[in-house]
């Protein structure tokens, strides 16, 4: 096995700089102050200038080298089977559950005519748990006979004959994570197997490796043999996660070579699960925020909207701060029986908007007062989103102030902006000045998504 990987077998992709740059890691602008003494209009035209300059600074920190293989240059949207149908083998007693081509055929003619689709969700991800226990005479992964009776070859075809694309599992070691044949050893083999098939996206886990060089050595290797294949296959890779127990990842590194990481563990449908990935989000954004772009982004895991252990404050608050994050949008639920209420936040247009922003710029916590955690992030056109988030879990709703210089690093507001909320209603909160305030109020658990975009007419007609 270690021929496999010595350093000339291991063929990286072609990289591609891009030198768009950023302040701070981790936050996007810096913040200039300018003091002018001047009428009203000059002082309109002064702004204008200023905010034309910070868009031309040339910053010091490069954004990473991203995999070039053209895909993921917004965040990916689809459906992915794990959190609400996990391992469920038993097609006899829960046939409308278990992982099978008939689950996955039935979510792909609902993307379609429930809406999806249109609303941007186009990958139907299968996770574990599809194989045979075994490879076949020649060594090619296998689906498993009875619960995939066309073999993946047939749901590829019926999945892209509704206009949408097929993600698919496998894992970096030698066993997936529920204890299906793993990969390791025939990396060529698999990415020649999933190219043939028809497979659009690969999630590559990371269970059952031998030492963290040989995970790090097989998720480049994966990621060279899926080009060589010819096929466009987004990469989705589970690589810090299972280094961060024992060294910390080099997300530069890693975004050379995979379009979507995670780093945390397992989404549950829980609250508290919710938490956990943006305590850790906004703990460690120092060093993944500025990581994120175009072609690679930073995955927290799945949606959990529309299942059973979220509130509505608290779906409100998982769509709004994955907008904010720049994360992948892959839902985990039953599209056959979800609540229209559901079905209408995660098709909200305007919230999507964000999230597919094409700036490319992951948001950021901001600042954290008490119970109240502001986050941000830079949007195109020089407009910004900003969630306010009521972390408190007792008691009813809570007013905090906005002060408006405080936005987008003290240049999303200057000198007026039209702010407009989109969750967890849609209204328009009208014209604020850069030196006024703004007060909302927020549910326990719950997040304000605001939108703010310059609407002067001085600055609109220079930029």
């Amino acid at each position: 096995m270690t021929s496999l990987f010595n350093s000339s077998s291991l063929i990286g992709p072609p990289l591609r700089l891009n030198l768009k740059a950023q302040a701070t890691r981790g936050n996007p602008y810096c913040m200039i102050t300018v003091t002018m003494q001047l009428r009203s209009t000059e002082r309109q035209l002064g702004s204008a200038l200023a905010l034309c300059i910070l868009a031309l600074i040339p910053w010091g920190i490069p954004r990473a080298r991203a995999l070039d293989n053209g895909l993921a240059m917004t965040p990916t949207m689809g459906w992915l089977h794990w959190e609400r149908f996990m391992c469920n083998l038993d097609c006899r007693e829960e046939p409308d559950s278990c992982i099978s081509e008939q689950l996955f055929m039935q979510m792909a003619d609902l993307m379609v005519s429930d809406g999806w689709k249109d609303a941007g969700y186009e990958y139907l991800c299968i996770d574990d748990c599809w194989m045979a226990p075994q490879r076949d005479s020649e060594g090619r992964l296998q689906a498993d006979p009875h619960r995939f009776p066309g073999g993946i070859p047939r749901l590829a075809n019926y999945v892209h004959s509704k206009g949408l694309k097929l993600g698919i599992y496998a894992d970096v070691g030698n066993n997936t994570c529920a204890g299906f044949p793993g990969s390791f050893g025939y990396y060529d083999i698999d990415a020649q197997t999933f190219a043939d098939w028809g497979v659009d996206l690969l999630k590559f886990d990371g269970c059952h490796c031998d030492s963290i060089q040989l995970l790090a050595d097989g998720y480049k290797y994966m990621s060279s043999a899926l080009n060589k294949t010819g096929r466009s296959i987004v990469y989705s890779c589970e690589w810090p996660l299972y280094m961060l127990p024992l060294q910390q990842p080099n997300y530069e590194e890693i975004r050379q070579y995979c379009n979507h990481w995670r780093s945390f563990a397992d989404i549950y449908d829980s609250w508290q699960s919710v938490k956990n990935i943006l305590d850790w989000t906004s703990s460690q954004q120092d060093r993944i925020v500025h990581v994120a772009g175009p072609g690679g982004w930073n995955d927290p895991d799945m949606l959990v909207i529309g299942n059973f252990g979220l509130s509505w404050d608290q779906q409100v608050t998982q769509m709004a701060l994955w907008a904010i994050m720049a994360a992948p949008l892959l839902m985990s639920n039953d599209l056959r029986s979800i609540s229209p209420q559901a079905k209408a936040l995660l098709q909200h247009k305007d919230v999507i908007a964000i999230n597919q922003d094409p700036l490319g710029k992951q948001g950021y916590q901001l600042r954290k007062a008490g119970n109240f955690e502001v986050w941000e992030r830079p949007l195109a056109g020089l407009a910004w989103a900003i969630a306010v988030t009521n972390r408190q879990e007792i008691g009813g709703p809570l007013s905090y102030t906005i002060s408006i210089v405080s936005l987008g690093r003290g240049v999303a507001c200057n000198p007026a902006c039209h702010i407009t909320q989109l969750l967890p209603v849609k209204r328009e909160l009208g014209f604020h000045e850069w030196t006024s305030e703004l007060k909302i109020r927020i549910n326990p658990t719950g997040t304000v998504l605001l939108r703010v975009e310059k609407r002067s007419h001085t600055s609109k007609t220079l930029l």
